[in-house]
């Protein structure tokens, strides 16, 4: 798979762009603050549906216009596939696939699968465990694209089970002589352990097909230095952890249960998958905390290496982008980097000094600069 063309109009800094890509590795050389990373974004954007930069749509369309449009050609054996996204700040984004609507925006998922290393990714292992959550629903998704609606059904349920505790709660505060209507918890109950077993299966699937490669991607970069594993930290006690989903949906009823009067105390839903977390490990020690910068970065980048590749043993190659990723690296990393994304069928390289770029990776270069994008050569 590897995108051969990108338009972008009205987003961020481009007020309109094109970019012919090739396989194989292409490099886009330009100064800080030219719009490098803006490409990539929207590649990003079109795989996920979100930025791996900013948390809302607003900053993605460039100041003065009401929306931003994305277009990529994905090429995938010998056929390809238009997908077309336009981004509305509040309200949905409208998409077109092969030319044709699409009934959500999440229909073009799968569309494009992609892999993204950026500067950001060092909160996977830093920073809040909801930065580790999205990095596996995220992984997730571009796995098994139909994993986006019971994301977006898991999200509405504990919106909708908020509200009404975060109710109750306000009604206590001020004294109310019931505290609140709490009659249809029990309902959100249900619904949110019918589709928060799905997401818990789901992802603790993923982290069981994923722990190798991580633990191999991590030995690669650091050559040998440290041995990294993951692990599955749920909210609710499971007696199983390979347990089918009518077992975890009695986990989370059991749990909503126990956990009711502190729930109604504090005005919010204490377990589920939103509250679960994602353990990183360097030896017998958690990397939060005890990794150096060095160790941090080769985690991340482990941790993105492994996607790209249990994506890769499904049978599709993802799109693999480094963003502005050399610069922060020492010369064995870079080197060791290199050999390993050498060959992968489309790599996309963010730079903003040429020379950061190890040789081994030859192929086309781009010059970035002046909402423009130049073919060197």
């Amino acid at each position: 798979m590897y995108v051969r063309r990108l338009e972008l109009v009205d987003f961020r800094s481009y007020e309109r762009v094109a970019v012919d890509l090739e396989p194989g590795p292409n490099v886009l050389v330009g100064a800080n603050g030219t719009g490098k990373t803006n490409l990539v974004e929207a590649l990003g954007y079109v795989a996920t549906l979100g930025s791996h930069r900013v948390a809302t749509d607003a900053p993605l369309v460039r100041l003065g216009a009401t929306s931003a449009v994305i277009r990529c050609a994905v090429a995938h054996d010998g056929r390809e596939l238009l997908v077309e996204l336009e981004i509305v700040p509040g309200k949905a984004n409208r998409a077109r696939l092969g030319r044709s609507p699409a009934r959500r925006a999440r229909d073009v998922l799968g569309a494009l699968r992609l892999v993204l290393f950026a500067p950001e990714d060092l909160e996977l292992v830093r920073g809040d465990p909801g930065e580790r959550r999205r990095y596996l629903d995220d992984l997730l998704v571009s796995r098994q694209p139909r994993y986006a609606g019971v994301r977006a059904d898991y999200e509405r349920v504990v919106k909708q089970r908020n509200a009404l505790l975060r109710t109750a709660y306000l009604a206590r505060k001020t004294g109310g002589s019931r505290g609140g209507d709490l009659s249809t918890l029990a309902v959100w109950d249900t619904h949110l352990a019918r589709h928060g077993a799905e997401l818990l299966a789901g992802r603790l699937e993923l982290v069981a097909a994923l722990g190798p490669h991580v633990t191999k991607a991590y030995d690669a970069v650091a050559a040998g230095k440290g041995a990294a594993g993951i692990a599955y930290r749920p909210s609710v006690e499971l007696a199983d952890p390979v347990a089918d989903r009518a077992a975890l949906a009695e986990a989370l009823l059991a749990a909503l249960a126990e956990s009711r009067s502190a729930e109604v105390e504090r005005g919010t839903t204490l377990v589920g998958p939103h509250r679960d977390d994602l353990t990183l490990t360097l030896g017998p020690l958690p990397a939060k905390g005890y990794a150096s910068h060095g160790e941090s970065w080769s985690f991340a980048l482990a941790l993105r290496l492994a996607g790209y590749d249990l994506l890769r043993s499904d049978g599709i190659e993802p799109v693999l982008v480094l963003d502005d990723v050399f610069a922060e690296l020492d010369a064995g990393r870079r080197e060791r980097l290199a050999g390993l994304v050498g060959g992968a069928s489309q790599l996309l390289v963010t730079c903003a000094v040429d020379d950061d770029v190890p040789a081994g990776l030859h192929g086309v270069r781009y010059s970035v600069g002046e909402g423009e994008v130049r073919r060197a050569g």
